[in-house]
């Protein structure tokens, strides 16, 4: 039969009918009580009783009608979208009908007063209020049930299959957005106790399951093609053991954020996602100590550099929560810099932030920039990161990473900074490439200054270290890499199935950019908890499976051997160092040998104008002898190592 209506053009028609006007429905209500007088009138009429006289027809039908009219304006009742009538729709129709039979006995009280007649029978009003509101308020469930189980089971057949695992408040309001969502996505089969206390009960027609077997077995069971977590009760560790099993056996995993974080209740079901790797990866949040910070940014002028990268405008975020008076956005990328200030534009802040555009290989530009705003605070984000083009392109790493670091930390002495936060990597912890040992130059430098100028005495400026490993989302990271060789079908490309990196989030790094930045006394190199490390094949092989696929079945992974400069694994300290704890359990001091400033400045000159000269093993041999412990991993300058030592 279903087939058969299917194919007719009625069917179609009706299939993609939208919203009626509410005219119409007014106009159908209208019908409605009009059928339901003239029921009433027969009904009565076969009891020898006269509802209404035929002599009165004239008067009363045209005043049952109006009050009707009335009554429906009053309340509404037309305004309801048919197909998603809801209990308040039932009490807007009882008011309206009990509103009716009560204008109706009054006028009909006035009329006998008058005339001596009744104009209805008053045992009829209210029977005919009864049948009225039976009428309309069936007539719209038989509507809903038509297009829920027959309209949208024909639509059901593409539907994702779906349990929400939960069955508070949060799970419930879930359940009702997804079912009136359009156009719909899933096809709601169940709802997963955690608990299992709700055996044999239901949830909007829907049974509970007991969460007794294991998922999959429910979701096999019930032929569910994906789970959607909503149960706000759940641990880290459970949510994470329910979608590793869930990717085990090929099932989707969608998340949906708590009820109090919704902006608008409205787009409930738009905020359904795919679980991020990201979702995956996440540690506890961070707790930061906000007094000390804001004692440090509020009410004064913060410089940033590199503003429109990955880390630089997560920084830019999050400094302007905490009422600087300027922030001076500065980057020479012109494009994505204009972005950030359009969203700046946006953000609620009472901060003045000005976007330039300068380059840190550029000390004279630098300097016009510190002459007009004058910063008491600077964080250094600016820096060349990618390792395999530094290690085609050693100059560079030099300008950017070196100079450009010692131009911000110079002229930052000069215009008698508060305090200059570099951000840095674990790349440059026993460097194995330019990049890193670009990156760990540019420390020795920041800390022999700062060594240099506190044995002097003539400066308190703080110079502040922060390095931190790899950065879910960041640009160039293998996140985002890996999710556009996905979408492109694959394969994934991995450099070699053993290699594991630490990640944390842009946010959580940042946070703790902020915190070491304002703890910090001057010449430390924090040192952030990076959590467990992470395998990046498995990293790949989940990232497949939460997108829907199956690793090397669906999507390729190709392992294409390590690139020049990479290491198997990174490290935060160097072999020679050790660390301190703070007062926040996520962030440790380096000790490190500090530098003799006037030896390093001038090995650091003799860098800077070898790279003048572009010839990359000149710059490469100059690199490692600054950095003794810089070894040359699977590249081109490994021959040199022994012309180093």
């Amino acid at each position: 039969m279903n087939h058969a209506l299917n194919n007719t053009k009625l069917w179609h028609t009706v299939n993609n009918l939208g919203y009626l006007p509410r005219w119409i429905i007014l106009m159908i209500d209208l019908l409605v009580i009009s059928i339901t007088g003239l029921l009433t009138y027969l009904v009565i009429h076969r009891t020898g009783v006269l509802y209404i006289k035929p002599d009165l027809y004239v008067i009363s039908i045209p005043v049952y009608l109006f009050v009707s009219l009335l009554s429906f304006r009053a309340f509404r009742t037309y305004s309801g979208i048919i197909r998603h009538s809801s209990y308040i729709d039932a009490v807007k129709i009882f008011f309206s009908q009990f509103t009716s039979a009560t204008l109706l006995l009054a006028f009909n009280s006035i009329y006998k007063s008058t005339t001596g007649d009744l104009l209805y029978l008053n045992i009829g009003l209210f029977i005919n209020a009864i049948f009225s509101f039976t009428s309309l308020f069936i007539y719209r469930v038989l509507i809903k049930q038509f297009f829920e189980n027959y309209l949208n089971s024909s639509k059901s057949q593409n539907l994702v299959k779906a349990i929400i695992y939960g069955t508070d408040a949060n799970a419930i309001a879930v359940a009702n957005a997804l079912k009136s969502e359009i156009p719909t996505r899933f096809k709601l089969v169940g709802f997963v106790d955690k608990y299992s206390q709700n055996k044999s009960k239901m949830i909007l027609g829907l049974p509970i399951l007991q969460h007794k077997k294991r998922i999959s077995v429910l979701m096999r069971i019930f032929k569910a093609e994906a789970l959607i977590i909503a149960d706000k009760s759940l641990s880290k560790d459970e949510k994470l053991a329910i979608v590793d099993e869930c990717l085990e056996f090929n099932y989707k995993v969608y998340t949906v954020p708590l009820i109090t974080d919704w902006e608008d209740q409205k787009e409930i079901s738009k905020k359904v996602k795919n679980f991020q790797i990201q979702d995956l990866l996440e540690r506890k949040p961070i707790v930061l100590d906000n007094n000390m910070i804001s004692a440090q940014l509020k009410g004064k002028t913060v410089l940033i550099t590199g503003a429109a990268g990955s880390i630089g405008s997560e920084i830019v975020r999050q400094v302007i929560q905490f009422s600087p008076t300027n922030v001076i956005m500065l980057d020479q990328a012109e494009t994505p810099l204009h972005h950030l200030s359009l969203e700046m534009q946006k953000a609620d802040t009472n901060s003045h932030i000005c976007s330039v555009i300068s380059d840190v290989r550029n000390k004279a530009a630098l300097n016009e920039v510190f002459k007009k705003y004058r910063p008491d605070v600077v964080y250094h984000a600016a820096a060349y990161k990618h390792v395999p083009l530094m290690e085609e392109n050693p100059a560079q790493a030099i300008f950017v990473n070196v100079l450009g670091t010692k131009n911000v930390a110079d002229l930052s002495c000069e215009y008698k900074v508060d305090s200059f936060v570099m951000v840095s990597t674990d790349k440059a912890v026993n460097p194995s490439n330019v990049m890193g040992a670009s990156k760990r130059i540019a420390e020795k430098y920041v800390q022999a200054l700062h060594n240099k100028l506190s044995s002097e005495g003539t400066s308190k400026i703080k110079f502040i270290t922060t390095r931190f490993g790899n950065v879910l989302g960041s640009n160039g990271s293998v996140v985002p890499l890996f999710t556009k060789q996905i979408e492109n079908g694959g394969p994934i490309t991995l450099t070699h199935p053993d290699i594991i990196r630490y990640f944390m989030t842009i946010p959580e790094a940042c946070q703790l950019v902020l915190e070491a930045g304002a703890m910090g006394r001057g010449g430390e190199i924090y040192i952030f908890d990076m959590g467990k490390p992470v395998k990046i094949i498995d990293l790949a092989k989940k990232m497949i499976r939460l997108a829907g696929f199956i690793p090397d079945k669906d999507i390729e992974i190709k392992i294409v051997g390590l690139r020049p400069g990479e290491k198997l694994y990174e490290e935060l300290l160097n072999d020679t160092a050790k660390t301190l704890p703070t007062h926040h359990e996520k962030i440790m001091i380096a000790q490190e040998i500090f530098e003799d400033f006037s030896e390093l400045g001038e090995m650091t000159e003799n860098l800077i104008n070898t790279a003048e000269s572009y010839s990359s093993e000149d710059i490469v041999m100059k690199m490692k002898q600054i950095v003794p412990e810089f070894i040359s991993m699977n590249s081109d300058f490994a021959s040199l190592d022994q012309k180093a030592v």
